[in-house]
């Protein structure tokens, strides 16, 4: 039987339950995890239904424009691993709101070209910074506003599906 990479995602929810700093990092693990695993499912799973997404110069409303125009139209369609390191995080006073900050990188390839040697890529590096909230019903964290900002990249930047 042949594992496809949604077979390798875990679920939205874990358990045991996560202590809260880990349950905040959780969201970002969500999000980033269900681009590389092509998990859209863990991918929505990471925002909040009226999530802003701003992306460099280009800002998002809501998780329906932000799955068709980040996962749909762009993510879906590649070969991506992407990290994030030095992450922090600051828990509201409720300990039902926080903020985030991390760096990351992110490598992009054509969709089946990911493991071609010599292939066109994509890599970029930068901030990611997100406020979030704590679902009361699943218990789930969920970022509310996401902000990328690109300080490096190389490569080729059409794979993004743009110049």
């Amino acid at each position: 039987m042949a594992t496809t990479m949604t077979d390798m995602s875990l679920p939205a929810v874990l358990t045991p339950a996560l202590p809260t700093r880990d349950a905040i990092k959780d969201a970002l693990y969500r999000f980033l995890t269900g681009m590389d695993t092509n998990d859209a499912a863990l991918f929505d799973s990471a925002f909040t239904a009226d999530a802003k997404w701003a992306l460099n110069r280009r800002d998002l409303d809501g998780l329906e424009a932000i799955h068709a125009d980040c996962y749909d139209t762009v993510i879906s369609q590649l070969d991506t691993t992407h990290y994030a390191t030095n992450i922090r995080i600051d828990v509201g006073d409720d300990e039902k709101t926080a903020t985030l900050s991390a760096l990351y990188q992110a490598q992009h390839y054509r969709g089946g070209r990911g493991k071609v040697g010599g292939a066109t890529s994509f890599v970029t590096g930068g901030q990611y910074w997100m406020t979030l909230v704590k679902e009361e019903e699943s218990g789930l964290w969920k970022i509310k506003v996401f902000k990328m900002r690109s300080i490096w990249s190389e490569g080729d930047v059409t794979i993004m599906g743009h110049d």
